[in-house]
């Protein structure tokens, strides 16, 4: 990106967040805050707008999908890069952000010093992750490429998460076994091979697992 002010745009339902954001790039000579949105219903057009160089992106809000905002605006408007900004750090999140073109994700939990040089190593061609988020997932560093993060959940086969959000919701290997059509050996298989990706030593500490992926609903 061109030597000059950096143009941030902010999607978060939480205005007071973004006021304060807004406050805190204020502050920065070559950072500028041009535009807040409650969704990212009209991500792209506004985007357009504000000729935006960085969006920082929510992702628990009202409207369009967050990770389908990111590959329609990067399809679209591919001189625009986006960081997460998040209060979740879950595993499934950090992937599905970066498979869909994220450059970085930021925990709200960051100190505000880390989202001006996160934002600033975006423009740089930089990704940018979190010290919470490089500690759940081997994030990848220096400049983006098609290598997804890695994390634990992704070590999971889609049967196997499946299989987990069951057993997270108190059902019994014969249950489970009846609703995939399956033997019940096929299941304990399963939740052997589950844990043992996931390094977790018994049932309840698969469900809290689960639970705090917000993979069940609690």
């Amino acid at each position: 990106m061109p030597d000059r002010i950096l143009r941030v745009l902010c999607v978060d339902d939480h205005a007071f967040l973004a006021e304060g954001l807004r406050m805190r790039l204020s502050m920065e000579k070559d950072l500028e805050a041009v535009g807040w949105l409650g969704s990212a219903d009209e991500l792209i057009g506004e985007v357009e707008r504000t000729r935006a160089d960085v969006v920082l992106l929510d992702i628990e809000m009202p409207g369009a999908d967050p990770f389908e905002a990111i590959d329609d605006l990067r399809r679209q408007c591919p001189d625009t890069r986006v960081i997460m900004l998040s209060a979740y750090v879950r595993d499934h999140y950090i992937d599905a952000a970066y498979k869909a073109g994220a450059w970085g994700y930021l925990s709200k939990g960051d100190s505000s010093d880390d989202v001006v040089s996160g934002i600033r190593n975006v423009a740089a061609g930089q990704l940018a992750f979190s010290p919470q988020v490089q500690k759940r997932a081997n994030a990848p560093t220096g400049r983006r490429n098609t290598t997804p993060a890695s994390s634990k959940l992704s070590l999971l086969t889609e049967r196997e998460q499946q299989v987990l959000r069951m057993i997270a919701r108190g059902m019994g290997r014969a249950e489970i076994a009846e609703t995939l059509c399956r033997s019940p050996m096929t299941v304990d298989n399963h939740r052997k091979s589950i844990m043992k990706k996931l390094d977790i030593k018994d049932r309840v500490e698969l469900a809290r697992f689960a639970i705090a992926e917000g993979l069940v609903e609690v």
